[in-house]
């Protein structure tokens, strides 16, 4: 069973991650939507704890960092 704070992340990375695919999806471009399926999936792959975190708030960094302006 995931604690609170596991479950938390998995919601709250997961939904950030919906939006980002969404994102992507309707304006064409596919590095939000290959991030956003990634915030989607991590949570299941990675250990709880500080990593968990860390990964999730690197990826939601990167939908800024790789942003079409």
């Amino acid at each position: 069973m995931p604690t609170p704070e596991e479950l938390f992340a998995i919601i709250v990375f997961s939904v950030i991650g919906l939006g980002a695919f969404r994102f992507g999806k309707i304006h064409q471009r596919w590095q939000q939507m290959v991030i956003g399926i990634t915030l989607m999936i991590y949570p299941y792959f990675i250990p709880a704890g500080f990593w968990l975190y860390a990964v999730g708030v690197a990826l939601v960094a990167a939908l800024f960092i790789f942003r079409e302006r």
